[in-house]
């Protein structure tokens, strides 16, 4: 085994875990900040975090302006907008059904690689993905009985923000992974212009008037140094270690995560029909992604 191949699965775990806990940081912040203010925050905290890590490795920012341009949109399909629509969302919905539904992410992106950007032909076992990770959506917001105790708009925020992610994912690799920059100064310029956007809705509306507590407090550092910093740094190792493939799978860990920390630490009701709708999205995306028949392969040779 070489030595690029070793200590993938460390950092692998630890993304799990900070994607996973993001639904319950969001959660603690809400209880000083607007949605404004949690999207503000763990992008700044993001950005100090990366751009300590950056200095420590002599990492540079980009600098061509078509870089930043490119950046800046992508900050705004990943960071800016979803940032304040899930936070927006988590205001009345549970963090576990915000886990679930990020769980989709995989499924809008193949929606947007195959047939927005046409970089990739679709199958037809990707159609079944797609379908499969519907049908799972459905599920997961028991529609035979309405939303429940989730307001419409809010799972129509959680939607929207998985939809921008998919969107990220192959315009970042039209227009930004192939200049060879690196991924810390590419990660790190993403979250400068994020901060930076969202600072005049900080100022104008970034709290909510509720006391700071410790606890809420460090939720919110928790989000920007891991959910939206550290992760950043351990999924461009894993992706070099093990590779994409790999990578992409942390998307099954942290659906696992938000659910067991939603019901241990904010006391939220799982119903049947969540997990079960959870599991349709993630079977959906594995098929999507090829997995079963790399495992069909795999057997047959």
């Amino acid at each position: 085994m070489s030595s690029s191949s070793r200590g993938w699965q460390g950092p692998y775990v630890g993304i799990g875990l900070a994607w996973g806990c993001s639904f319950y940081f969001i959660k603690l912040s809400l209880g000083f900040l607007t949605p404004f203010g949690v999207a503000f925050t763990r992008c700044a905290f993001g950005l100090l975090t990366l751009l300590i890590v950056a200095a420590l490795r002599r990492v540079a920012l980009p600098k061509a302006r078509v870089v930043w341009l490119h950046l800046w949109i992508v900050a705004l399909c990943i960071n800016v907008i979803p940032g304040i629509l899930f936070a927006v969302a988590e205001s009345r919905a549970t963090s576990i059904l915000a886990g679930i539904i990020n769980a989709l992410t995989p499924l809008t992106a193949l929606f947007f690689i195959s047939i927005v950007f046409r970089d990739e032909p679709i199958s037809r076992v990707q159609l079944v993905g797609l379908g499969v990770g519907l049908l799972g959506v459905l599920v997961v917001l028991g529609v035979w009985r309405g939303l429940g105790t989730n307001p419409w708009w809010a799972v129509g925020a959680l939607l929207c923000s998985v939809t921008l992610y998919g969107v990220s994912f192959p315009y970042t690799r039209r227009y930004l992974t192939p200049r060879g920059l690196n991924p810390i100064s590419l990660a790190s310029g993403q979250l400068l212009l994020s901060t930076l956007t969202l600072l005049p809705t900080f100022l104008i509306d970034g709290l909510n008037g509720y006391a700071i507590t410790v606890r809420d407090a460090g939720g919110a550092i928790c989000l920007g140094v891991f959910g939206s910093g550290l992760a950043f740094m351990w999924n461009y190792r894993v992706i070099e270690a093990a590779g994409s493939s790999i990578a992409s799978t942390v998307t099954y860990l942290t659906p696992v995560v938000a659910i067991v920390v939603g019901i241990a630490l904010l006391h939220e009701q799982l119903t049947w029909f969540e997990p079960v709708g959870g599991l349709l999205v993630l079977l959906g995306a594995a098929i999507g992604q090829g997995r079963f028949a790399r495992l069909v392969q795999t057997f047959r040779s």
